[in-house]
């Protein structure tokens, strides 16, 4: 069994700020479920989120994509809203500063935050190809959107994941 049949996200959606705990490698295998999951959070009017990253082993730009769409969402609700890394790596946090990411969101301690209470796995469905194509490009248009540095970057991949969507 490979590490992405694992749950990757742990979740406590009844604190405020709403909190995910992430265990193992976040890649574009199992970013759909967080990405579907703030979006419930965010439509049921929570704006404060906090990510732990300390059990986080190594992650992609896919879902560093999916973080660039969540935090400009929530760039879009103005000062009320905000979401906050925490206990992060040396080696994924130059990945988040290499994107540009460290200028959307907030790098921080989160001092006072339970991640205890993360204990709601969220679990990656089956998806189709085209579904998971359509997350690589939306990802990686979130992280141009986040840096226009990125598009050279990404170049390759954008164009790619549009021809493997427009195919179906």
């Amino acid at each position: 069994m490979t590490d992405t049949a694992k749950p990757v996200y742990l979740v406590d959606a009844y604190s405020d700020p709403v909190v995910v705990r992430i265990e193992g490698r976040a890649c574009f295998l199992n970013s759909a479920c967080l990405r579907e999951f703030m979006a419930q959070m965010l439509n049921s009017g929570k704006s404060h989120f906090v990510i732990d990253f300390l059990a986080c082993t190594s992650m992609d730009s896919t879902f560093l994509g999916v973080l660039a769409g969540i935090a400009l969402e929530l760039r879009k609700r103005g000062n009320k809203a905000s979401l906050v890394l925490t206990r992060i790596g040396q080696r994924n946090l130059e990945l988040i500063r290499n994107l540009g990411l460290h200028k959307l969101l907030t790098v921080d301690c989160a001092d006072g935050v339970n991640f205890e209470k993360c204990d709601k796995a969220l679990v990656t469905a089956p998806s189709r190809e085209v579904d998971n194509a359509r997350l690589v490009l939306e990802a990686h248009e979130n992280l141009v959107s986040a840096d226009e540095n990125n598009q050279a970057k990404f170049q390759d991949v954008l164009v790619f994941m549009k021809n493997r969507v427009e195919q179906g």
